[in-house]
């Protein structure tokens, strides 16, 4: 399915990598990716390839990094990055992590919000995993869940002088034990709720209760003991999302929820035996329509899944299909993101490795991907960030689709704050955007072939936004005006 591209990186020199991030820069996406035991690299586009801008602490070369998100903590509008450290493995102790703060005034400049004088005992120091972000009061101000191995769970949110405080005890949020991964997903109450997967002990749902969060029984199928949970991703199967989930040493999970919210497992027999997995990602990577999932293994190929058979029923089922050199065989691959990075409408595959050595940054794509096929839709907060956890419907003339906009994808990572649809040569008829307080706004008169910013209801009667056609970059989108197409519900 696959072919190379991994020339849009401008350099090809092995990375011992962990976690990759995306998030908006001034000419197009940053890709972040977290050095373990060498720089962090900040890629920025620069003409039609990314190289890296990293310096000072960002690139911050003493640490080992390992989950990044990227979120807006402090309500400017602009997406901080959260790098979570380690260096002793299960023992804990090492390095403490970094919160990148952007000065948006300069360009790529940052500071360490942990490296305020207020912040001198706050540092977090602990065997890194996985970051998610979470707006758990429905605000747009959000805050960061942290995963350690042999460590509880925090969750860090920022006062307005930048101090930041561990409130994972006040809101509820109790994880002891090997968590490797963190999904934000809206499951439950479609209002920032946590799936926690756990190393030999049972995986955890919360939901969102008004900002606290309470366990949720959400069956054996999720809690699934024996699993040694790794990867995870939510993935559009027509009427609902259910959760991909890849496994160490047990059979991988995918897991559908019933109207009693409880969890049963769908995996075919090719899927639960997918191996060694370290990152999930599912995305439209041929623009059809219906997601593929890509299952990023350590020291053994790389799987994919392709969905066939009838559309919005459970009779499509999950096939394997060949991922071409994107199989790596030779590979020890971390983590991967999907992600739009050259701005022509059809997603890139990113994978990042360094599980035994440093191997350089791949980069794949569909070539039969038509790019004469999709919508990309970008809801922003009221303070105009990306809006991470919204949920995002789409109508087709061939159905419906979901997608929600990543705010921590499983083990490690988080890919674009953007929902991305293929569209298979369906006519999209309109969208449902939810934001994670509950509001909603419906987009209508829609077009192929258009990227659409989304400002939050509170903002205007009738949202603004930006289109993008075929082929043009960041610089070339247009204004759309309150005509009609943006609808407040």
């Amino acid at each position: 399915m696959f072919t190379e591209r991994s020339e849009l990186v401008a350099d090809d020199d092995p990375v011992r990598g962990y976690g990759v991030a995306v998030t908006p820069g001034r000419e197009g996406p940053l890709v972040f990716v977290a050095g373990y035991g060498e720089p962090n690299r900040l890629y920025a586009r620069d003409g039609d390839r990314f190289v890296d801008t990293a310096c000072g602490i960002v690139a911050d070369g003493t640490r080992h990094g390992m989950g990044v998100c990227a979120a807006d903590l402090d309500a400017d509008g602009c997406e901080e990055v959260y790098v979570h450290n380690c260096a002793k493995g299960v023992d804990g102790g090492g390095d403490p992590d970094l919160l990148l703060n952007r000065l948006e005034s300069e360009r790529y400049r940052w500071t360490d919000l942990f490296a305020l004088d207020v912040n001198a005992d706050r540092l977090d120091v602990r065997a890194g995993r996985s970051v998610a972000a979470l707006d758990r009061l429905g605000t747009g101000r959000y805050g960061v869940a942290v995963s350690g191995y042999a460590a509880p769970l925090a969750f860090y949110e920022i006062g307005d002088d930048g101090e930041i405080t561990d409130m994972a005890d006040a809101v509820g949020l109790e994880v002891d034990g090997g968590c490797r991964s963190l999904l934000a997903v809206p499951h439950c109450s479609g209002e920032g709720d946590l799936f926690a997967g756990v190393e030999r002990g049972p995986n955890r749902l919360f939901r969102n209760e008004g900002g606290h969060y309470d366990r949720a029984d959400g069956s054996a199928a999720l809690s699934d003991p024996a699993g040694d949970t790794r990867g995870a991703a939510l993935v559009d199967e027509g009427d609902r999302f259910a959760f991909a989930v890849g496994n160490e040493g047990g059979p991988n999970r995918l897991l559908r929820q019933s109207r009693d919210g409880r969890f049963a497992d769908a995996a075919p027999p090719a899927l639960r035996d997918t191996g060694r997995v370290r990152t999930v990602v599912a995305a439209d990577f041929d623009n059809d329509g219906r997601e593929e999932l890509f299952f990023n293994a350590s020291g053994e190929p790389n799987r994919l899944f392709a969905r066939e058979g009838e559309r919005d029923t459970d009779d499509a089922c999950w096939q394997r299909i060949d991922p071409g050199p994107a199989a790596e065989p030779d590979g020890f691959g971390t983590g991967a993101v999907a992600a739009d990075i050259d701005g022509d409408g059809v997603l890139e595959l990113i994978v990042v490795h360094g599980e035994v050595a440093g191997q350089p940054i791949s980069v794949y794509k569909d070539p039969n991907a038509t790019v004469e096929g999709w919508v990309r839709i970008r809801p922003t907060t009221r303070h105009g960030a990306p809006a991470r956890g919204a949920v995002i419907r789409l109508e087709t003339a061939d159905g419906d689709q979901r997608r929600t906009v990543d705010a921590g994808g499983g083990c490690l990572c988080q890919t674009e704050p953007v929902a991305h649809f293929g569209l298979g040569g369906a006519t999209p008829i309109r969208a449902d955007v939810r934001w994670p307080d509950g509001r909603e706004r419906t987009l209508t008169d829609l077009a192929a072939n258009t990227e659409i910013s989304v400002e939050h209801p509170s903002q205007t009667p009738a949202s603004t936004g930006t289109r993008r056609g075929h082929g043009q970059a960041d610089g070339g989108r247009r204004t759309v005006g309150s005509d009609g197409r943006h609808v407040s519900r």
